[in-house]
């Protein structure tokens, strides 16, 4: 059920929460928090802060060489590599498995 409860603004714009808001929302000191400015006042609401990762261009190389099924799309991942302007044997990564050729049954 939503509530209401009074804070305090302090010293340089400091805003204090009334502990009860803030054991709901789980908002421990250092939490990140969003501002958002709203026709009626401001709305003040918990963030949630997800790490991202950045590729370069070699990991992203690697990512498709490692992840070919076949001789066919390993030879597809190292045209695309190329095209990215990089070599692909300079890149390290494992290759994927060769498959042996089916034998035919023999007869008797």
């Amino acid at each position: 059920m939503p509530g209401s409860a009074t804070g305090r603004v302090g010293k340089r714009g400091t805003l204090v929460i009334p502990a009860s808001l803030r054991r709901r929302f789980g908002l421990d000191e250092g939490a990140l928090i969003i501002a958002e400015e709203r026709p009626e006042g401001i709305l003040i609401r918990p963030a949630v802060a997800i790490a991202t990762e950045t590729y370069t261009p070699e990991r992203k190389a690697a990512f498709l060489l490692e992840n070919a099924v076949d001789a066919k799309d390993y030879a597809a991942a190292k045209d695309a590599v190329r095209r990215m302007g990089l070599d692909p044997s300079r890149i390290p990564h494992g290759r994927p498995p060769r498959r042996r050729p089916k034998q035919k049954a023999r007869s008797k």
